[in-house]
């Protein structure tokens, strides 16, 4: 029992640690006696108040210190502990190749769909050929400009001609000069 104030002291030194990223609690065997420290009081409360995760390692299958029940993960073994918090190096690079991989189908499938979509602009009549419908419109405009200069000239014409008419009438119908 006299190892509690030193796990307790231990655990809570480490939590203080900014760079620690999990904390392992863990025994290399013994008997069933030696759990007892491990369903401590002051330890469980240490544990339980920890920001950092801890994982329990403290083995002996049959039997659940209450550490268990308080950390952030629990292990049967050491050994265990230790392959649960560090990652295998093989298959984090099958998550990062995997991951890759998909990485580069989501930029090939939006720069698939932003070429369509410039292939479709791009085809556009008024892209192709911008002057074209200029030139349509350019067109118009001087149809209607000589329409407009015909009418004009035609109202103009028949106005001279009724104005001519009726200075002839006004003469015609004036008495005669002296």
């Amino acid at each position: 029992m006299h190892a509690v104030p030193q796990v307790v002291q231990a655990v809570k030194e480490l939590d203080a640690i900014d760079g620690v990223d999990v904390i392992i609690v863990a025994r290399g065997g013994g008997s069933v006696e030696d759990l007892l420290p491990f369903s401590d009081e002051q330890l469980v409360r240490a544990v339980a108040a920890c920001r950092t995760p801890v994982v329990s390692a403290i083995g002996h299958e049959p039997d659940n210190p209450l550490l268990d029940h308080v950390a952030d993960l629990r292990a049967s073994t050491p050994t265990d502990a230790a392959k649960k918090v560090v990652p295998d190096v093989g298959e984090e690079y099958e998550r990062v190749r995997m991951l890759r991989d998909r990485a580069r189908r989501c930029v090939q499938g939006l720069l698939d769909r932003e070429e369509r979509g410039l292939a479709h602009t791009l085809a556009r009549p008024s892209i192709q050929d911008p002057h074209r419908m200029l030139d349509a419109r350019a067109q118009e405009v001087t149809a209607l400009l000589e329409r407009g200069r015909r009418t004009l000239r035609h109202q103009l014409d028949r106005a001279d001609s009724e104005l001519t008419h009726t200075h002839a009438r006004v003469v015609a119908l004036s008495p005669p000069r002296r």
